[in-house]
């Protein structure tokens, strides 16, 4: 039976080492990190998600600003805010959640945001560190993915690592920051012919699609690392994962639980980028 990867413990002390470091900074150069979160609508996920984010900040003791906009918000309202808060120097990180309604832009909307105060690591700059292995700020899951396996000891150099889900949030980064740790990388998506051939190979096998219970215990190796990235909610209200938990971890050597898998790292490594940029300014 698979070890778990316990997240919501790796993730409480990643937050407890981010809240010390504040607090230095804090009390020998006067200032503290400051994030500010911009969601447009009412996505009832978007909403827990930027909740969790405003508790994360006050017990690291950081500023937090959340701004709430209407579905019919325009991008001009939103550059407008982007533009206040890039001048503003209490504030070192910014984030527009995502999803966003349909009529604005993404791309249009990160770009805006001043690359060193991108904690969520998406900006065209950030990106392009990242994939000259250089990185800057790194997108949060899927530095918490790496965080979670370097807590447990696994070793990815030389390691057959294979990615379901080719998203810029999640499985793009992750295979260039597998691919720094030395691993090979295969991305799966959903074009891939015979897909449980090669998900069967993995030594590490992470799970990013969006599709519920996708990956069956047939589809993975004896003794994978298999981490889901997955989030669905059923109609129930419960959250489930990619990944068949219960029959996978059967064969696993390591499986992350959903929920208090990689969803907690997230948080935490958001407040780590946004430390990391107050620290910057401070020199």
């Amino acid at each position: 039976m698979a070890l778990i990867l316990d997240g919501k413990k790796i993730a409480g002390e990643v937050r407890r080492a981010v809240a010390e470091e504040a607090l230095t900074l804090k009390d020998g150069r006067g200032i503290t990190p400051g994030l500010a979160v911009i969601l447009v609508g009412d996505n009832p996920a978007s909403q827990i998600y930027v909740r969790g984010k405003e508790s994360a900040c006050a017990k690291a003791g950081f500023l937090s600003r959340a701004f709430s906009l209407s579905a019919a918000a325009t991008e001009s309202e939103l550059l407008a805010i982007i533009g206040g808060l890039n001048r503003d120097p209490a504030i070192h990180g910014i984030l527009v959640q995502l999803p966003l309604p349909r009529h604005l832009r993404p791309d249009i909307l990160i770009e805006a945001i001043d690359p060193a105060k991108d904690v969520d690591g998406l900006h065209p700059f950030n990106t392009g560190r990242l994939f000259t292995g250089n990185p800057y700020h790194t997108a949060c899951t899927p530095s918490g993915v790496i965080e979670l396996l370097d807590r447990y000891g696994i070793d990815m150099a030389g390691k057959d690592a294979v990615i379901v889900g080719r998203s810029n949030l999640v499985g793009k980064p992750l295979a260039l920051m597998l691919l720094a740790r030395n691993a090979t990388v295969t991305m799966c998506h959903t074009k891939t012919h015979n897909l449980s051939a090669v998900t069967v190979r993995a030594d590490i096998l992470v799970a990013a699609a969006g599709s519920p219970g996708m990956v069956t215990g047939a589809m993975v190796k004896e003794g994978a690392v298999v981490i889901d990235v997955g989030m669905n909610r059923r109609d129930d209200g419960s959250v489930v994962g990619d990944v068949a938990f219960s029959e996978v971890a059967r064969k696993a050597s390591y499986i992350t639980p959903v929920p208090g898998g990689v969803g907690p790292m997230t948080i935490a490594m958001l407040l780590r980028n946004t430390l990391n940029a107050a620290q910057r300014i401070a020199g």
